[in-house]
């Protein structure tokens, strides 16, 4: 069997992997306001069901937006997702992201409280006086404990990346975020991931750089 390799330049790689997927995509349509955040996704995953999974709520895009603009930081749960995310194009709007997983106060706090590390990431972001968007890419508990949190009334996000991938309580947290008042976007079912989480940030940074020119 002759194999046949697409002459691409490496700098071309991408441009050429999103026209593949414009092509497989055919006559289908999409929001375009919610185009690059699919698309970046499935470029990430290679994983068309995105087209169907990924559920928006009302505004979404407009409301992320306003948020880093107002020097919003990031929460992650993965270590990978913080170092997939671009950090330098959400500086430019004052913004960091963040991870606490290592921190030695969340290892004390899940112990002492019997829960996941997850779970007290979610409370110490929770004493931050900032703008918070979370992107939950791997732990259900996270997502579990901002549903406790919002109803509580102890944390108002400005959005919530909701992608963790898995079986056991994963769609059942997913479920719970799209029950809140709280602007988010989410993978709905069984599929997700760190790398997941990561390209939804970086397509909506990627959006705001082209609406400035960039």
């Amino acid at each position: 069997m002759k194999v046949e390799l697409e002459n691409v330049l490496p700098g071309d790689i991408e441009k050429r992997s999103f026209e593949i997927i414009g092509e497989e995509l055919g006559d289908r349509k999409l929001d375009p306001q919610l185009e690059p955040i699919i698309k970046r996704v499935i470029h990430t995953s290679a994983d068309f069901d995105y087209v169907d999974n990924l559920v928006f709520s009302e505004g979404v895009v407009d409301k992320a937006i306003e948020a880093i603009k107002e020097g919003a930081y990031i929460i992650t749960d993965t270590q990978m997702a913080k170092s997939g995310i671009n950090k330098k194009a959400l500086a430019k709007f004052g913004g960091e992201v963040l991870n606490f997983m290592s921190d030695e106060d969340v290892a004390a706090i899940a112990k002492k409280n019997g829960t996941t590390r997850a779970t007290a990431c979610i409370d110490k972001a929770a004493t931050l006086d900032k703008p918070l968007i979370f992107a939950v890419g791997n732990a259900p508990t996270a997502l579990v404990r901002l549903y406790e949190l919002i109803n509580e009334g102890k944390i108002k996000p400005r959005l919530i990346i909701g992608v963790p991938v898995g079986f056991v309580n994963v769609v059942q947290s997913k479920e719970l975020i799209m029950e809140t008042d709280v602007p988010y976007i989410v993978a709905r079912g069984r599929k997700g991931g760190s790398n997941v989480a990561a390209a939804i940030c970086n397509a909506l940074l990627y959006i705001m750089d082209k609406s400035r020119g960039e």
